[in-house]
């Protein structure tokens, strides 16, 4: 007999879910073996929470379904800080969550499971019947893939019983996204030809788009910058990187005095804008978003464009005469000598015992193959690997700062290197996080994955100690004695290497230029004399 619990799985199955992140109970267990049977990779986690955050991780950087698979109850709220960053992101995942029979009223393991999912901004569907299994599913998933939305499938124990056909998916219907319409590309070619330094910033709704960006950049002499999620997206000569907090001088120099700033898919945030300051009162502020509600949602605008990034630039280019903008000879030169992070002169904070994180990350990405892909958890130390670590691409650089949660960078750093497998994955951690999400060192260590895993260890949660001690408030609840991590490292089966001096990044080398079959920690013991700078800025006037 085929059950609803099978049919589920092995619909999704044909509708793309290629890696499925989880932890089986009896709730789940046959539909994640039905995934499984039907050519799905189950990817066992030690904790859902790892689970819905690696899967988020695999969506970003794959451009697939993310797919998680839970027990009801205690399963799914383990797993509600991933869902939130991942709903907060518009990440396409689909949360497979078992759910108490209707009937049991009184079961443990009830809980609200639909007011959970709506309540971190999740859409929540669910099975309701062996009559209806396929075609649920289906409107899940497409739920989840067309409108990039993160999905809880609720699959209740009587109804994944019940006996049931296996059928084809109904056919996938897909609108075209929308272009700007004809006015709107009227009026932003009237925007840019009357700017004479036109800078474009690319958001995560751009992450499709580069081509299109590039050359209507080229037409209009429009520099190029991108929000933290879609770091990596342009390369070249009038690349300005991130946008932001974590800006460069001169890339915050030349974004303040854009006369014009076009936001394509970047809803301009406090973090993109430095709190609004990053945008000159008398600029014109431009926004394209396929969303009509995310249109000066955070930040004024000027001119606000319904419609898909791609088909609107692609749009408005003929209607663009070409100009240099801000394309000149001197910007060019200046970005050449000083538009990276590690090209601005610093003291130099380390001592005896510990390293500055500016130089650990530039001796670190000195060291890493280009090909690489780098995923950074939340904290004081997260802007040095964002900054100091280049990427070959967006599909290099995994942001998950949506709901800027502490814990999440290895499990994101599991998800992204099972989405990009020819590349080296990076995890950056601060100690706290690394130390709250350790569960899934050995799922990393078990899957055989050569991650480096780089710990900015400051033995604190930094963000607080920078943000209260300055004030005179006490620090004992933040602030903790010093840990080998190298050997908690080591205890995994990982290998380890401590780091006070850079010098001592030698094994690393080594390591790199070996099979790499084991995942290499680095317990780097940075100075924590100071904030971070994106921290000082972000803590401004507050």
């Amino acid at each position: 007999m085929t059950t609803v619990a099978e049919v589920a799985g092995a619909t999704l199955a044909r509708l793309g879910a290629s890696h499925v992140f989880g932890v089986v109970g009896s709730g789940n267990f046959h539909v994640t073996n039905a995934l499984v049977a039907h050519g799905a990779t189950f990817v066992a986690t030690r904790h859902e929470g790892g689970a819905a955050t690696a899967a988020d991780a695999y969506a970003r950087v794959s451009g697939r379904v993310g797919v998680v698979s839970v027990h009801q109850g205690c399963g799914l709220t383990n797993a509600m800080t991933g869902i939130a960053e991942a709903a907060k992101s518009r990440t396409p995942l689909l949360v497979l969550a078992a759910e108490p029979a209707a009937a049991a009223l009184r079961s443990n393991f009830r809980v609200d499971q639909d007011a959970l999912a709506r309540a971190v901004g999740a859409s929540s569907e669910r099975v309701h019947g062996p009559a209806t299994v396929v075609a649920d599913v289906t409107r899940a998933w497409r739920l989840a893939a067309h409108e990039r939305r993160t999905v809880v499938l609720n699959l209740p124990l009587d109804v994944q019983a019940a006996p049931a056909q296996l059928a084809d998916p109904p056919a996938d219907v897909r609108a075209m996204p929308p272009a700007a319409s004809a006015d709107a590309v009227d009026a932003l070619a009237a925007v840019l030809a009357g700017a004479a330094r036109p800078v474009f910033i690319a958001g995560r709704g751009a992450r499709h788009a580069r081509a299109e960006l590039e050359e209507l950049a080229a037409a209009c002499g429009a520099l190029l910058a991108t929000s933290a999620v879609a770091k990596g997206l342009f390369a070249g000569p009038w690349s300005l990187d991130v946008s932001g907090g974590f800006a460069t001088p001169l890339a915050a120099e030349l974004i303040t005095a854009a006369d014009v700033v076009v936001a394509w898919g970047a809803s301009l945030t406090m973090w993109t804008t430095r709190h609004g300051a990053l945008i000159a009162p008398t600029a014109k502020v431009v926004q394209v978003d396929l969303d009509p509600a995310a249109l000066g949602a955070h930040h004024r605008v000027d001119l606000g464009i319904t419609g898909d990034v791609a088909a609107s630039a692609r749009a408005v280019l003929p209607a663009v005469r070409p100009a240099a903008g801000y394309r000149t000879a001197d910007v060019r030169e200046r970005l050449a000598s000083a538009g990276r992070w590690r090209d601005v002169a610093y003291d130099d904070d380390g001592d005896a015992t510990h390293v500055d994180p500016r130089t650990f990350s530039i001796a670190l990405d000195d060291l890493l193959p280009r090909d690489r892909v780098v995923a950074v958890d939340s904290g004081n130390f997260m802007g040095y690997p964002s900054m100091f670590l280049s990427v070959p691409d967006h599909r290099g650089f995994c942001f998950t700062q949506a709901f800027q949660s502490v814990g999440l960078g290895l499990a994101s750093a599991l998800g992204a290197a099972l989405a990009a497998p020819g590349r080296v994955p990076v995890a950056a951690c601060g100690d706290g996080g690394f130390l709250m999400g350790i569960a899934e060192l050995e799922t990393v260590r078990r899957l055989g994955l050569g991650m480096v895993i780089a710990v900015y260890d400051d033995e604190a949660y930094g963000a607080e100690v920078h943000h209260f001690g300055p004030h005179g408030h006490p620090l004992s609840t933040v602030t903790f004695p010093g840990t080998d991590l190298a050997s908690i490292a080591r205890g995994y089966g990982c290998e380890a290497v401590t780091v006070r001096h850079p010098s001592d990044l030698a094994p690393v080398e080594r390591w790199l230029a070996g099979p790499r079959t084991v995942p290499l920690v680095i317990d780097a013991k940075v100075a924590a004399g100071r904030p971070a700078w994106w921290l000082e800025e972000a803590f401004r006037g507050h």
